[in-house]
């Protein structure tokens, strides 16, 4: 492969890289922060974004033997053509159905 002729001066990189461009990389100027307004617009356009307060999510611990037995019953479920039977929905039934005087003490 031949040697690209840079007329003997060494400067042929200089003529593909613009002088500013360089100095931009090198002081960092390339992979600064967005200026202030853009940060603005974004922070205005995620504000502007309605989020549902009917329901939150949320997240808790069981134990595995429990989600087992949550899983089990919503494919049971499900078996029976409630295709919409997932594991939130289960478990807001057994709310709508919990009687707070029938639970044991200890839990």
């Amino acid at each position: 492969m031949a040697a690209r002729d840079d007329g003997g001066n060494g400067l042929g990189a200089a003529r593909v890289l613009d002088g500013d461009e360089v100095q931009g990389v090198l002081t960092g100027a390339f992979y600064q922060a967005p200026p202030e307004s853009s940060r603005q617009l974004r922070a205005e356009r995620d504000a502007s974004k309605a989020k549902p307060t009917h329901y939150k999510v949320i997240c808790i611990s069981m134990y595995t033997k429990d989600l087992e037995q949550l899983d089990e019953l919503v494919d049971k479920l499900k078996a029976r053509g409630i295709t919409k039977a997932n594991r939130s929905a289960l478990i807001r039934v057994a709310l709508e159905q919990l009687d707070i005087e029938k639970v044991p003490r200890g839990m």
